[in-house]
C-alpha cells in the first residue's frame, strides 16, 4: 500500500488518496479552503438530517464524493453543491438504514436526529418527514432562512423549497391534528 502511495505521489502530486477513492484536484488550497469554511455549517445540517452519531460520516463521505466528482474542478459555488451533497449522503444513509433494519430485525435502536427540546408529539411528526421536506424545515424554522436560502444550501429550486415545505406542513397537520 505503502508503495502506491509514493508512486500515486510522485506521478500525480495534485492527487489524494482518500479512502480507496483518488481525488484529484486542480487547486487543493481552494477546496481546503472550501473545507474549512463550509464543514462546520455542512455538519450541523447533516445532524438535522441523520442525527449526532452519524452526521460526521455523512458529511466526510459527502464531501470525498463531490472532491472526486469530475465535475468537481468546474464547480462555482461550492456551497450549494456541497450542501446538495450532504443530503444526497443522507438519502443513502436513510436507505441503508431501512434495508439494514429490514435485514437485521433485531440490532440495535433505531438513530435518531437532533432537535431543539420541545414536545414529544411534534418531534415524532417531524422524523417521519422525508430527508427533502426535514432539510427545508430545519432550515427555514431553525436557521430562520427564507426560500431562497433554503434553496441555495440545498442547491435546489425555490419553487421545490416550497413543494418541500407546503408538503411538510401538511403531513404534519395531518399528523398532529390526529
Amino acid at each position: 500500500m505503502s508503495t502506491s502511495k509514493s508512486f500515486l505521489a510522485r506521478c500525480h502530486p495534485d492527487w489524494v488518496l482518500a479512502g480507496s477513492i483518488v481525488v484529484q484536484s486542480l487547486d487543493m488550497g481552494r477546496d481546503e479552503v472550501v473545507y474549512r469554511e463550509l464543514a462546520p455549517v455542512l455538519l450541523a445540517f447533516a445532524t438535522g438530517l441523520v442525527g449526532r452519531d452519524d452526521a460526521q460520516d455523512v458529511v466526510s463521505s459527502a464531501v470525498v464524493k463531490a472532491l472526486a466528482a469530475p465535475a468537481w474542478p468546474a464547480v462555482e459555488l461550492p456551497r450549494p453543491y456541497l450542501f446538495r451533497a450532504v443530503v444526497n449522503e443522507a438519502h443513502t444513509w436513510h436507505r441503508r438504514a431501512a434495508q439494514r433494519a429490514e435485514r437485521e430485525p433485531l440490532a440495535g435502536a433505531r438513530t435518531t436526529w437532533e432537535l431543539p427540546s420541545f414536545h414529544p408529539d411534534v418531534r415524532a411528526a417531524v422524523e417521519q418527514l422525508s430527508v427533502q421536506q426535514r432539510a427545508a424545515v430545519l432550515l427555514t424554522y431553525w436557521d430562520d432562512l427564507d426560500p431562497r436560502g433554503v434553496a441555495d444550501h440545498m442547491g435546489i429550486s425555490e419553487g421545490s423549497v416550497r413543494r418541500h415545505l407546503a408538503r411538510a406542513r401538511a403531513r404534519l397537520r395531518k399528523v398532529l391534528d390526529d
